[in-house]
C-alpha cells in the first residue's frame, strides 16, 4: 500500500526550476532513500510534501488521496529538518512533551528510555543547546508522534558517531512497527544501510528509482588480486579504473557490464587470491556526478 505519493511534482521560482517532474512512492513500512548532492532539489520537494510550499504543477497524495482534499494531512507526517530551530525559553523536554500531547502519545516510560538513549538533558533550555542537542530534541519528538510517515530532511547533521547509530536504531525500529520512513541525506552510507529503495535526484530532476540490487547496472565493482604477475595489461582495458598495483598486490574498479571482459582476460595470469568487493552506492552515484559519465 502507498503512503506517499508524488506525481509529477515540478517547483519553479521565477525562471528557476528548483524541481522537475518528480515522481516516486513509499510504501507502508519502507524506509526510502532520498539522495543527491546540497542543491539537488531534495529540501524543495520535502517542503512540497509537507505543504510548506505549493509545487507549480503535479500532486502529492497521502494514503491514496491528494493532500489538497485532506486539510488534516499533515496528522500522518512527522517532519525533522536538518537545522531545528526550538522555542528559546523551553526546556528540552517541555518541547518534547508538548509535540507528545499534539500527537496524543502519553507514553512518558519510553520518552524517559530515548531520551536516556539519546542522552539529552531535558531540564536545560532550548537557547543553551548546541545543533546537535536541538537535533536530538527534533528526532525524539518524532519518534515519539503517532504519524505513520517520517520524513528526516538530513537528520543526523550535528550529531555524533554514537547517535547517529542511535537514530539509525529508532529507524529500523519505526520501520518494524510498519511506519514508513523518507530519509534524505547526501551520507551515502547512511542511505545504504538504512533504505529499502531509494530515488536519486540530480538537477532537480530524478535520475534512478529502485532497490540497490537493481541499481548494479551503473555502478562499478572493486576487485582485489594478489598475483606475482604485471596486470598493467588489465589496467589499460576499458571500464577499468583507479588501477594500481605494488607488493603483488592489485586493486582496481570494473564497469559493471565490463566484468566478463575483464575475467576472461585474468584468467591467463597466475592468481594467487582474488576478492571481489561488493559495490557501494558511493560508486553508483558517482558515476551519475561524474563529469565525464554522460549522465543526464
Amino acid at each position: 500500500m502507498s503512503v506517499l505519493e508524488l506525481k509529477g511534482i515540478t517547483k519553479r521560482f521565477g525562471k528557476f526550476t528548483a524541481v522537475d517532474d518528480v515522481s516516486f512512492e513509499i510504501r507502508e513500512g519502507e524506509v526510502f532513500g532520498f539522495i543527491g548532492p546540497n542543491g539537488a532539489g531534495k529540501s524543495t520537494t520535502i517542503r512540497a510534501i509537507i505543504g510548506a510550499i505549493s509545487p507549480t504543477s503535479g500532486e502529492v497524495r497521502i494514503h491514496g488521496k491528494p493532500v489538497a482534499a485532506q486539510p488534516d494531512y499533515r496528522k500522518h507526517i512527522a517532519y525533522v529538518p536538518g537545522d531545528v530551530q526550538l522555542w528559546p525559553n523551553l526546556t528540552g523536554g517541555e518541547v518534547i512533551r508538548f509535540f507528545m500531547k499534539l500527537s496524543g502519545n502519553d507514553d512518558t516510560e519510553k520518552m524517559d528510555a530515548m531520551i536516556r538513549e539519546f542522552r539529552l538533558d531535558p531540564k536545560k533550555k532550548c537557547k543553551t543547546y548546541s545543533k546537535g542537542n536541538r537535533q536530538k530534541v527534533a528526532l525524539i519528538s518524532a519518534f515519539l508522534s503517532e504519524a505513520d510517515l517520517l520524513i528526516f530532511d538530513e537528520p543526523t547533521t550535528g550529531l555524533d558517531p554514537l547517535m547517529e547509530r542511535t537514530f539509525h536504531h529508532h529507524v529500523l525500529a519505526a520501520k518494524f512497527e510498519g511506519k514508513s520512513i523518507l530519509l534524505s541525506s547526501h551520507i551515502l552510507s547512511e542511505v545504504e544501510k538504512l533504505a529499502d529503495r531509494m530515488a536519486i535526484i540530480r538537477e532537480g530532476r530524478i535520475i534512478e528509482t529502485g532497490r540497490f540490487s537493481e541499481l548494479k547496472h551503473i555502478t562499478r565493482v572493486h576487485y582485489r588480486v594478489r598475483t606475482p604477475d604485471d596486470l598493467s595489461e588489465v589496467g589499460r582495458m576499458e571500464g577499468v579504473h583507479e588501477f594500481r598495483q605494488e607488493d603483488g598486490e592489485a586493486e582496481f574498479m570494473v564497469d559493471a557490464d565490463k566484468v566478463k571482459e575483464v575475467l576472461a582476460v585474468l584468467k591467463h595470469f597466475e592468481l594467487d587470491n582474488i576478492e571481489t568487493l561488493p559495490p557501494k552506492l558511493e560508486d553508483i552515484f558517482m558515476r551519475y556526478y561524474d563529469a565525464g559519465s554522460g549522465a543526464s
